[in-house]
């Protein structure tokens, strides 16, 4: 039996304990929240206070004491208390006025408001605005980019190309091919700084360009292996010239389906001949402004930040060189991307866009 003196029983609801597991493994609540939690689940495992405070570095009092306001009050009990103090100085009309001004109007001579010119315009501080814009997740200094398709198959071809993603053809492999082209060959005037304890890796702002080189990729969806080639240009040529390293790599024995956009060197008609002596090879087309649907859009973002951006080449070669080898390393380990998109959440998503751009 354990020492001291018995507990009320806990028991939780498995709504309640759904929600409790959730706020324990929280990366994003204050950790206050996450270890009271946590402390209202080891206690429903039937343990002890003085148990749970070794695990949780808390007294023993205040292990009871969020016990006891969790048995009283639910899971209102795992938060603190509203705090006293002064009177707000800025009313709700003020705080509407400023909304309203950031949401709906422009400052002269500007693009966007700042905190210290809409403070001026409004007779509010600039840590006040701050606080305001925090509270209502407004960031007038950022954008978000984005482009519409304007195919009229849009709705066909994502289907298509998501039904391969979540649903593979039997005997088959898919196969997202594109093309990274103008990659730089770049060289810095002076040394790298190495990083240190306390300062980060120095590199000059100028650099010399040694030439650029276009790699040709494609990632196997089933595995994630990426069959890779650079070449000088990225014509309708040194496509074909992949296709035919692809052709040699695959099996004989499967179909191949690729992803591919619709970039006019993929549409040639030397390609399209190739490929329709070719029965096996069946090709699908991402729809326009749409390449994010291509998987090897991905990994082309993994190369470019592992081993492209912040290297340094006195040669094409060496960039080349440099690719091969990341190339083969990766693939020693690789792993499939994990699609779960489905073709009517990415359908849904674009509604929400266009009728939010109709109501603007």
């Amino acid at each position: 039996m354990p020492p001291g003196r018995p507990k009320k029983p806990l028991e939780l609801s498995d709504e309640v304990k759904n929600q409790l597991e959730s706020m324990a493994n929280s990366r994003s609540l204050p950790y206050a929240h996450v270890r009271r939690a946590q402390i209202i689940l080891m206690s429903a495992q039937g343990q002890t206070n003085t148990q749970i405070a070794k695990q949780v570095g808390l007294s023993i009092s205040m292990v009871g004491l969020w016990r006891k306001r969790f048995i009283n009050q639910g899971l209102m009990g795992l938060y603190d208390q509203p705090k006293p103090g002064a009177p707000r100085k800025i009313g709700d009309d003020q705080v509407a006025q400023l909304i309203q001004k950031t949401l709906n109007k422009k400052p002269k001579g500007s693009t966007h408001w700042t905190c210290r010119s809409i403070a001026k315009q409004t007779q509010l501080s600039k840590s006040t605005v701050q606080r305001i814009w925090r509270a209502f997740n407004l960031q007038p200094h950022r954008q978000k980019h984005f482009t519409l398709s304007t195919d009229p198959y849009f709705v066909e071809k994502v289907r298509d190309i998501v039904g391969l993603y979540l649903n593979p053809p039997d005997k088959a492999m898919v196969l997202c091919v594109d093309e990274k082209s103008q990659i730089q060959a770049l060289d810095r005037t002076q040394p790298v700084l190495p990083m240190g304890l306390g300062y980060l890796e120095g590199i000059t702002h100028q650099y010399v360009r040694h030439g650029t080189t276009t790699l040709f990729a494609a990632l196997d969806l089933a595995t994630g292996i990426v069959i890779a080639q650079c070449k000088k240009r990225h014509r309708h040529q040194e496509f074909l010239q992949f296709l035919k390293h692809i052709d040699a790599q695959v099996p004989k024995t499967l179909d191949i389906h690729l992803v591919v956009d619709n970039y006019a060197t993929h549409k040639h008609t030397k390609i399209r001949n190739w490929l329709a002596a070719r029965p096996r090879y069946h090709i699908h087309y991402t729809p326009t402004y749409s390449s994010w649907l291509n998987q090897v859009e991905i990994w082309f973002n993994i190369i470019t930040q592992k081993a492209i951006r912040r290297g340094t080449f006195r040669s094409i070669k060496q960039l080349t060189d440099k690719i091969d080898q990341f190339v083969k390393n990766y693939n020693s380990s690789s792993q499939p991307f994990s699609w779960t998109a489905t073709a009517d959440s990415i359908l849904d998503k674009m509604k929400r866009i266009m009728q939010h751009i109709s109501g603007t």
